[in-house]
């Protein structure tokens, strides 16, 4: 799961002592579409994630994300056939999404809100990103979790291009929602 998901490649800042680690087999990026009323689930496999991040100094902080589109799954064969396809992600012109950060902004509580730029299928759009982090440990090193969801407009970035613009059979929202343990960052 670490290779592959929203293409939040960006420089990294901050002391390089906060940078992060994923661990892969407890994190995943998740999305929340609606066909016809009814919600779907999928999950991208394949995404890499880049962290530089002191709570203390959560200002000075990076986050980015990289997201294979191709590794889209609804777990269904049919609908994961057609969803690299050119109406939806068009995998082969556009083979990543990303994510990048501009902003942290602590919020207290162990919350932070995270604005950025996700550009997905050559679309780039402001994006602001509430994020929950929780830690299991108080010590330098322990593993922490960040979490949290947002909604983004799919015709914004022309995902469901031609018959699928219609927003009766697929919603225009859809939400992602993200679970990153992570190993490496500084205590709340």
């Amino acid at each position: 799961m670490q290779p592959v998901f929203a293409a939040l490649a960006a420089a990294l800042l901050a002391a390089p002592a906060f940078a992060q680690q994923v661990i892969p087999a407890q994190s995943e990026i998740a999305f929340v579409s609606r066909q016809m009323g009814v919600p779907v689930e999928g999950k991208f496999k394949q995404w890499t994630a880049q962290l530089n991040f002191d709570p203390k100094n959560a200002a000075a902080g990076k986050v980015g994300f990289t997201i294979q589109t191709g590794s889209a799954s609804f777990g269904s064969p049919e609908t994961d056939a057609e969803v690299p396809k050119a109406p939806w992600f068009n995998v082969a012109k556009f083979p990543t999404a990303s994510f990048a950060s501009s902003a942290i902004k602590p919020l207290g509580g162990g919350k932070f809100e995270v604005t950025g730029t996700l550009a997905i299928k050559g679309n780039n759009q402001p994006v602001v990103v509430p994020v929950t982090v929780t830690q299991t440990s108080t010590q330098a090193g322990g593993t922490s979790t960040a979490s949290g969801s947002f909604t983004i407009k799919r015709l914004d970035f022309k995902i469901g291009e031609g018959e699928w613009t219609d927003t009766s059979m697929v919603a225009n929202d859809v939400t992602v929602k993200f679970k990153l343990a992570l190993s490496g960052m500084a205590p709340l």
